[in-house]
Formats: C-alpha cells, structure tokens, sequence
C-alpha cells in the first residue's frame, strides 16, 4: 500500500515538467508557469508555480519501481533553475505574486519558500546568493500578516522560518515563529479543528495538520502535540467509509487529503495511521479527486512523496467503523453513523449532506440551486452558502430553515483587467492586503439574501433517512431552471471544483415543477434513502 502514494504522485511528474521552461538559454529557464513562458497570455508569472521544485526534487530521491526521474542528474539541474528563478522573479523584499501583479501574496511565498528550502537541502545545495533569497522571503513572511484566517498558511510560514532558522543557525525569526505559531493554537477550535475563512474545512485542516507535524519534529513542544492530538481526531470523523475525504459540506468545499502529518503523528499516535489507510483504501479504488490542475498539481504530489518516504511499517489493524452522533456546534457539522448509514450534514449550509449506505456513496445534495431573471441578468441563488440558519436537531429528525442566497457568478472581463492592471500598477501596489481584502469579499466572504425561503427536514424513518424539502417564493415566474446537483460550490477556493468520482450522480431537475406553481406557493420534494 505504501507504494501507492508514491505511484499517484509521479504520475503528475510529466505534467510538472511540460510547465517548466526546461531550455537553459531561455531568459525565463526554470518558470513553472506556461502560460507565462511559453503561451504569452499573461503578463507576469505565479510564484505559486516555484513550489514545483519541490516535487521534482522527491521524484529524483525516491526509489521506487519505475521511477525513471530516480538520480536523473538533468532533474536536479532543472531544481536549481527552479530555486533561481524563484529568487530572480520575487519583489526587491522577497515576496511573490500569484493572481495578480503586486499582489504579494502570502501563500505563494509560503508554498514556494518551504518547497525551495526542502530542495535545497535534499539535494545538498550549497549558494550563498540562494541563501540570502531565503533570508529575504523570510523576513517579508515574518512581518506581514494578510487578510483572513487561513490556518494553514500560518503554519507554512512557522514551518518555514523553522527550517530556515535551522539552516542558517540563526534565531533571527524566533519571536515571529512564537507569535505565528501562539496564534494558531490560539485559533482552534475546542472540537480540533484549524478556521479556514468561515468554519471548518476537513482537507486544509489536513495540510496544517501536516505542517504542525513537521515543526513538532523539529521542537517538541507539549502544547503543539497536544494541538495535533485533538487534530488527528478531528480529522478521523470526515474519513468516508469508502476511503473518501471531505467534500462540499466543509467550509471550502475541498476533498483535500494530506497525509503526510498523518504519517508523521503515526510514529507516536497510531491511530493516526488508521486515517491514512482508509485513504489509501480509497486512493487505491480510484476516489482521489484529481488535482492535475496548472496551478494546485504540486501540493498533493509532494506530499505524497513525503508520506511514502516516511511510510510507517509497523500499523495497527483498521478498527470497525463507529457508530452514533457527532454534532460538532462549532463547525456546524453533524455526522450520524447508525447500523450500515453514515450522515455527513452541513448545518450551516442549508443541510448540504452526504450519504453512504455500505460503505458506499448513494447521496450527494448540495441544496437547491435557481437560475432567476432579474432585469437583463440571470442571476443563481443557492441553498449551500455559510449562513446562519434556524436549526433544530432532534434524536431522529433534523430542521434547517432559512433564505437562499446569491451565488458568487463574478467573472473577468476586459474592462476588470485593466482596471486591475492600472490600480495594482500604481495605487494597489502599495496596498496589496487591501486589495485583497476586497477581493475576498467579492468572491468568498461577502453574502446577500435571495427571495426564496426553504426548510429542510431529514428524518430517520424505517430503517433510513428521509429527506423533505420545502422551497416558496413570491418570484416563481422569474425562476428559468431550478434544480438539485452533488457538487455545487459558489465561492472562490483555489482547491475546490476537483473531479471526484462521485460526483457522477445525476442533476435532479425541478424546472417543470417550478413551472406549474404560483407566486407565494411551494415546491415541495421528498427523497428516500
């Protein structure tokens, strides 16, 4: 089974190195982003790309069957350019770009200084002008603090300026590590979990659970592996029984798995390993989202490498699937595990949900979805968007009640771009976490209510969950296209909208219903499972 997650992972290697500009006369040599480099058609390159380096950098030290990247000396040439177009591409203070030009982003510096520092090191590089890049990027991640809380980022800042302090012998960053790394245990939840922008989301939380691992073998600190504890646990409860992870009914949406930390906190915690294997029993029927995307193909595939390489041996025997109630009041989140049928509900999100029934996925139900004239726009208003909805939770029936919203259908056209353009190439510059900011609240945060009123009522009857949905409005005849679909996500996230397989369920079409009502009436609908 170990070798799974190093097989997954050089899959993607061939990918990553069409994105590098691999032609060293090339004024671009080492830039992961194609659409820079070799299509022309934007105008700056994402920093993001750099943290490419370091799955390459694993692929050429993993010695696994097959693995023809394994001391390819061409490899590692194509790391360094890497790591030096890296340095050569940031700002004169060491930060990056990923979006947009000035935007200084955070979690491009973050992901690519950590995967330039491993290389580095990895691959026994010794450049004293590479170093200096470093210190440079560390010291703009040490002083700036972005908008949102994004756990995760915080943790790749602290495990970053761990290693780079190690590195270099210096304590220059240690306040800025304590400040960081006080604020993330500070940020957990009492129920384990890590915020990411709104709640809780199941696959970032396995990334900072990732980081957290790292620094923790670096310095064992009791208050961080307490943190990682109540973490891992957590973490075990979104763990599908087909090997699945996460989903729409998570704070952002995401079916991320990262199970190196897993690995890591196995050594000391075995249950830790017990969530890793139920994932490799998913990976290994084919349930991995696909991440082979230009922009998020390096997260997974080096930490796939890093799990294989410190894959433990010795693992306890899978445990019998649990049973009863978790409602986690913080999160919002209700699982609900009774004879052979578990429950995944999004309380704060309309009653978005999952349902398995032997072990296998037979619902996924991210709430009503209409398209609705509204003057000359069609606008989409959504039942799965965070909210604060009026909820009753009973031993066998389960009420949400309260509007749809307007999905987040915000798109780029000419006229945006160059608006962009002009304000981060003059003003914006000087004001990249505003902007941001802004932003953040256009595509992610910002919320406004849609004239349509729904409850939502799930009840155990029988031996199975009945699910009854009520939806009235005083706007029918402005509906075009109503429906329910498995997937449906409207709000901005980089690692959301993957593939995953079961998202092959049908779109369950209410139009013609829809169409038959009239204005103050209700739709209803009522579902078995």
């Amino acid at each position: 089974m170990r070798n799974l997650f190093a097989q997954a992972a050089l899959t993607q290697i061939p990918k990553i190195l069409t994105l590098l500009d691999r032609n060293c006369h090339s004024p671009t040599y080492g830039c992961f982003d194609r659409n820079f480099w070799h299509y022309k058609i934007i105008d700056f390159p994402s920093g993001m790309g750099q943290e490419f380096v370091l799955p390459l950098a694993l692929a050429y030290d993993t010695d696994v069957p097959e693995n023809p990247f394994y001391r390819q000396p061409v490899i590692r040439q194509w790391v360094e350019a890497g790591i030096l177009y890296a340095a050569q591409s940031a700002h004169a203070d060491g930060s990056c770009d990923d979006y947009f030009p000035f935007e200084k982003a955070s979690g491009a510096a973050a992901f690519s200084l950590l995967a330039c520092l491993d290389s580095y090191q990895l691959l026994g590089i010794n450049n004293n002008d590479t170093l200096q890049f470093f210190a440079q990027r560390a010291d703009w991640l040490a002083s700036h603090d972005e908008s949102g809380r994004l756990t995760n980022h915080q943790a790749l800042i602290v495990l970053s300026l761990e290693i780079l302090g190690k590195l270099l012998n210096t304590s220059q960053w240690d306040i800025a590590k304590a400040r960081r790394l006080e604020r993330i245990l500070d940020w957990q939840s009492s129920e384990g979990w890590f915020p990411e922008y709104e709640g809780c989301d199941p696959g970032y939380h396995s990334l900072t659970i990732s980081c957290l691992a790292r620094i923790y073998q670096l310095r064992q600190d009791v208050r961080l592996k307490e943190a990682l504890i109540k973490a891992v646990e957590l973490a075990a409860h979104f763990m599908h029984p087909d090997g699945s992870y996460g989903g729409e009914y998570s704070s952002r949406n995401t079916y991320n798995f990262f199970p190196h930390g897993f690995e890591l906190v196995g050594h000391w915690l075995p249950e830790a390993l017990e969530i890793s294997d139920r994932f490799l029993v998913g990976l290994s029927n084919g349930l991995a989202p696909c991440y082979a995307d230009d922009h998020i193909i390096g997260h997974h595939t080096w930490n796939y490498l890093l799990a294989w390489r410190d894959f433990v041996p010795n693992r306890p025997q899978l445990s019998p699937r649990p049973t009863g109630r978790i409602w986690l009041k913080e999160a919002q989140i209700l699982i609900d595990r009774r004879q052979d049928v578990e429950l995944y509900l999004a309380l704060n999100k309309g009653g978005v949900f999952k349902l398995f029934r032997q072990e296998k996925l037979v619902a996924s139900d991210t709430q009503f979805s209409l398209t609705v004239q509204i003057g000359g726009k069609v606008k989409n208003a959504v039942g799965h968007l965070v909210d604060d909805y009026v909820i009753e939770v009973g031993d066998d029936e389960i009420i949400i009640e309260g509007q749809l919203g307007w999905a987040k259908q915000k798109q780029m056209t000419p006229a945006n771009l160059i608006i962009l353009r002009v304000i981060m190439l003059t003003i914006g510059r000087f004001f990249p976490n505003l902007i941001r900011k802004l932003l953040q609240k256009i595509l992610i945060t910002g919320k406004s209510k849609a004239p349509f009123d729904f409850q939502r009522q799930l009840c155990w009857e029988n031996d199975q969950w009945v699910v009854r949905d009520k939806l009235t409005s005083q706007f029918w005849q402005n509906v075009k296209n109503a429906g329910i679909g498995c997937d449906q996500t409207s709000i901005y996230v980089v690692m959301s909208r993957t593939f995953q397989v079961g998202q092959l369920q049908p779109w369950l079409d209410l139009t013609e219903q829809v169409k038959q009502i009239a204005p103050g009436e209700s739709i209803t609908l009522e579902r078995y499972f």
